[in-house]
C-alpha cells in the first residue's frame, strides 16, 4: 500500500516522497540510478541526488526499484512491445506482396490448405484464416537481438523528479489540491481523489469543494470515517448513494444502488430531509434526476421513517405524486413567450444559468434595451459565477465571432465528438465585445498578484484545462485544444492493448489530409507503406498484449495534416480491455533502436473513453514547414465492429476541422491578464537563476527556484483557474 500511495504521488506531482533510510555512501547507487532512469527518459534533480547519495546503499535501491516501477508505467514501459515485421520500419513489404506471401504460406500448410483454397474458389479470402496472419511470428527477444541499439541524442525526452517532503505531507497536499479542484477531474484523478478521502478524512480538509463529483467522493469517506457531510441539494445526496454503491458520481451513466445497511440509509434520508427542510424550493431540482431518485427510494425505504417528511417527499416528487415545479419549466415558459426581462430577472436567482443562457438571451432579445439589461445582469451577478464558467462563457463568445455557415464541435464529458451545421443567427458584434470585455474584466479581478512572473514560452499555448476530463490520463499530456511544437525528423504512433476476455482486435491507423482537408492517403493494415510512411502489421488478437506502431519522416510527408487513429475492429471497448493506451515518439534522422524506446516518448495517454475510434491528436504542417500538434481527446461512436480509416475518414475529418478552426483561451491568455499587476513578465530559460521568490508557469517544474515561489506546471495547471 505504502509504494502505490508514493507512485501516487510520484504520477501526480513528479516528486519523490522524502526518501528515508539509514545514512551511508550511496552516492555510486544514487549514480546507478540516475543512468537507469534516464534509459526511460527520466532524471533526479541535483536536490533528490544529494538527498540519495547521503543514504545507504541499500535505501536507494529500495527508492530506485519503486520509482522505476511506477515512471516505467507512466512512460509505457511497463510491457513488452513487440511489432509484427521484425525488423519494423525497416523492409516492411507492400500491403499486397504481404498477403500474397501469407496466401503462399496458408496453400503450403497441409492444415490450411484445404480451407484456402474452398476460399479462394469462391473469390472471398477471410485474412483471419491465414496461419501467419495477425499472430506474432517471432518472439519479443528475437525482435530486439534484430533491431540496433538507440544512439542517444539530446533531443531525447527528460523528466526530471524532484525531492519532496514526507509522504504524509505530500499526500496531504495532493488530497487538498484534488478535492478542492475547481475544475471535474478525469475518472482516474477521481479514483486517485477516493483514495486519498479515505486517508485524509480526519486530517485537514480544503476551505471549498467546488465540484459536486469531488464533494460525492469526499462525502463518502466522510461517512465512513462518522464525519460532518457537505451536502445541500439533494441531487449532493443522490451523488454521494452513486459514491456509495461504486457507480457514476457524475449521474451521466446508470447506478445500481447497492442494498445499504440501515444506519447509512438513516444518515441518508435524515440528509435528504434536512436539505429540503432548509430549503423547500430544491425540491425541484429532483425532475432532472426523476428515475435515479425512484430507484434510489427503493433501496432507502422512505415509508419506515415518518420522521422524515421531507425525504418522503423528495421520492414522491420523482413518482410524480407531489407537484414541484422546476425552475427549468418556468424558465421555459418565459422563454416560450419571448419575455426575456422576465427571463433575466429569474436568472438573476441562478447565476450560473444565467451564463449558459447568455447566447439565447442575446439573440431573442427584442431591440438593443433589452440587449443592455442582458448584459448588465451578466456584470451584475458575474463575482457570483465560478471561475470556471466564466471562462468556459469567454471562450464561447471568442468563437461566436466565426461565421455561422461553419459547424459546432460538440464534445460530452466522457470525450465523444460529433459536428453539427451552426444555424444560430449572429450575436450583435458590439453585445458580444462588451460582455468579453466584462468577463476579461472579471477574470482579471479574481486572479492573484503574481509578483514577479516567469514563463517558459512553450507553455502559452496550452489550453486552459476548464475541465479535468479534456485531458486523458498519462504522460506528457496537453488539455483538448492545445497546441505544442514537435521537434524532430521521425514520427512514430504506438498503441498497445490487452483483452481482458474476448479476442480484440485494435488498429492503428493515420489518415493524412490536404490543407483543405480532403483525404491525401492513409497508413493502416490495408497500406503499410505511404509517402514517408511505414506500419509496423496488423496484430488481431491480444491475450498477453499487443502492439501496433505507425513510423512517419516528417520531411517526406507532403500532407498539411496527420491523425492517427485507434480503431476497434473486433471485441472489447476501450473501457472494457485490461489495458490500453497510445503515444508518440521522435526521433531524430539517425536514431535506430527498438519500435518502442521510452527515453524517445513525448506523449502517452490512457484510451478509456466511450466510442469505437479513438482520435488523440492531429499533427499540422505550418506555413513554414514545421509541424505542431493539437490535442484532441475525441471519441467517435463508429460501428460495433470492422471500424477501419477507410470508412470513418470523412467523420474524421469533420470534426478534426471544426476543433482546430476552434479557438480555445490558453495560458497566453492568462498570462496577458496577470501581466497588468506583475512587477516584471518574462519569458525564462532557466540560465539566471532569481534571488527572490516568483511565480512561474511552465510545461515542467526548473530546478533551482527560490524557497517560496509558486509553481505552476502540467500537474497542477487547474490551479490557474480562479474560483
Amino acid at each position: 500500500m505504502a509504494h502505490d500511495l508514493e507512485s501516487l504521488v510520484i504520477r501526480h506531482t513528479h516528486r519523490i516522497p522524502l526518501p528515508k533510510g539509514s545514512a551511508g555512501e550511496g552516492a555510486t547507487a544514487a549514480r546507478q540510478f540516475d543512468a537507469t532512469l534516464a534509459s526511460v527518459g527520466f532524471k533526479l534533480s541535483a536536490e533528490l541526488l544529494e538527498r540519495l547519495s547521503g543514504l545507504s546503499g541499500a535505501a536507494v535501491l529500495h527508492t530506485a526499484r519503486r520509482t522505476l516501477r511506477t515512471v516505467s508505467e507512466m512512460a509505457g514501459d511497463h510491457v513488452r512491445h513487440n511489432a509484427y515485421f521484425i525488423d519494423f520500419p525497416a523492409n516492411v513489404p507492400n500491403t499486397e506482396e504481404f498477403w500474397m506471401r501469407c496466401v503462399a504460406g496458408a496453400l503450403a500448410d497441409d492444415a490450411s490448405r484445404a480451407n484456402v483454397l474452398t476460399q479462394l474458389a469462391r473469390g472471398v479470402l477471410d485474412l483471419l484464416s491465414l496461419p501467419t496472419y495477425g499472430r506474432y511470428q517471432h518472439t519479443y527477444e528475437e525482435m530486439l537481438a534484430a533491431q540496433d541499439e538507440l544512439i542517444a541524442s539530446a533531443g531525447d525526452r527528460v523528466t526530471v523528479l524532484h525531492l519532496g517532503r514526507d509522504l504524509d505531507d505530500e499526500l496531504t497536499d495532493l488530497y487538498l489540491a484534488l478535492a478542492g479542484s475547481t475544475t471535474p477531474l478525469g475518472d482516474e484523478h477521481l479514483g486517485d481523489l477516493k483514495v486519498l478521502a479515505e486517508r485524509c478524512a480526519h486530517g485537514p480538509q480544503p476551505e471549498s469543494i467546488p465540484v459536486r463529483e469531488n464533494r460525492a467522493v469526499v462525502n463518502a469517506a466522510r461517512l465512513a470515517a462518522g464525519a460532518d457531510l457537505l451536502l445541500d441539494t439533494p441531487v449532493d445526496v443522490l451523488r454521494l448513494a452513486c459514491a456509495l454503491s461504486g457507480g457514476d458520481v457524475t449521474l451521466q451513466e446508470p447506478t445500481r444502488f447497492r442494498g445499504f445497511p440501515r444506519p447509512v440509509r438513516r444518515r441518508l434520508l435524515a440528509c435528504l430531509d434536512a436539505v429540503i427542510a432548509a430549503g423547500p424550493a430544491k425540491l425541484a431540482d429532483v425532475h432532472a434526476h426523476r428515475e435515479p431518485f425512484k430507484r434510489l427510494g427503493e433501496r432507502l425505504h422512505p415509508h419506515e421513517y415518518p420522521q422524515w417528511p421531507h425525504a418522503a417527499a423528495v421520492f414522491a416528487v420523482a413518482r410524480g405524486e407531489k407537484e414541484a415545479r422546476s425552475f427549468d419549466s418556468r424558465l421555459e415558459e418565459l422563454l416560450d413567450a419571448s419575455d426575456v426581462p422576465g427571463a433575466v430577472k429569474l436568472l438573476k436567482s441562478a447565476p450560473g444559468k444565467l451564463f449558459r443562457a447568455l447566447d439565447l438571451l442575446l439573440r431573442i432579445a427584442a431591440g438593443q434595451e433589452e440587449r443592455d439589461a442582458v448584459v448588465a445582469a451578466a456584470v451584475e451577478v458575474a463575482p457570483e459565477v465560478s471561475g470556471r464558467v466564466v471562462l468556459s462563457v469567454r471562450e464561447h463568445f471568442q468563437n461566436r465571432e466565426r461565421e455561422s455557415e461553419q459547424p459546432r464541435i460538440f464534445v460530452n464529458r466522457r470525450g465523444r465528438g460529433w459536428v453539427a451545421p451552426d444555424a444560430r443567427p449572429p450575436v450583435p458584434a458590439a453585445d458580444r465585445d462588451r460582455l468579453i470585455a466584462a468577463l476579461d474584466a472579471e477574470v482579471r479581478r479574481r486572479l492573484p498578484a503574481p509578483g514577479r512572473l516567469l514563463f517558459d514560452a512553450d507553455v502559452l499555448d496550452v489550453a486552459l484545462p476548464l475541465s479535468g476530463r479534456a485531458t486523458a490520463a498519462g504522460l506528457g499530456v496537453l488539455p483538448r485544444g492545445s497546441t505544442s511544437a514537435v521537434r524532430g525528423e521521425r514520427l512514430r504512433f504506438f498503441a498497445y492493448w490487452k483483452q481482458a476476455g474476448k479476442r480484440t482486435d485494435y488498429d492503428l491507423s493515420a489518415l493524412l489530409l490536404h490543407s483543405d482537408y480532403s483525404t491525401d492517403s492513409w497508413l493502416s493494415y490495408t497500406s503499410l507503406r505511404a509517402v514517408g510512411g511505414r506500419h509496423s502489421g496488423d496484430v488481431t488478437e491480444a491475450p498477453d498484449g499487443a502492439s501496433e506502431f505507425i513510423d512517419l519522416s516528417l520531411a517526406r510527408v507532403r500532407s498539411s495534416f496527420i491523425i492517427p487513429q485507434v480503431n476497434i475492429y473486433a471485441g472489447e471497448g476501450f473501457e472494457e480491455t485490461e489495458e490500453s493506451f497510445f503515444g508518440f515518439m521522435v526521433r531524430d534522422g539517425e536514431q535506430k533502436g527498438r519500435p518502442f524506446e521510452p527515453r524517445t516518448v513525448r506523449m502517452k495517454s490512457d484510451l478509456r473513453g466511450v466510442g469505437r475510434v479513438a482520435l488523440p491528436l492531429v499533427f499540422r504542417r505550418e506555413d513554414d514547414g514545421r509541424w505542431r500538434a493539437k490535442w484532441l481527446h475525441l471519441y467517435l461512436r463508429g460501428i460495433s465492429s470492422a471500424n477501419r480509416v477507410e470508412e470513418n475518414q470523412m467523420s474524421v475529418s469533420k470534426v478534426t476541422r471544426a476543433l482546430m478552426e476552434r479557438e480555445y483561451l490558453t495560458v497566453r491568455y492568462l498570462v496577458g491578464l496577470l501581466s497588468d499587476d506583475a512587477t516584471a513578465v518574462e519569458p525564462w530559460d532557466g540560465e539566471a537563476v532569481p534571488d527572490e521568490p516568483v511565480t512561474y508557469i511552465g510545461l515542467e517544474r526548473p530546478e533551482g527556484l527560490p524557497a517560496g515561489s509558486r509553481v505552476v506546471t502540467l500537474e497542477n495547471l487547474r490551479d490557474l483557474i480562479p474560483h
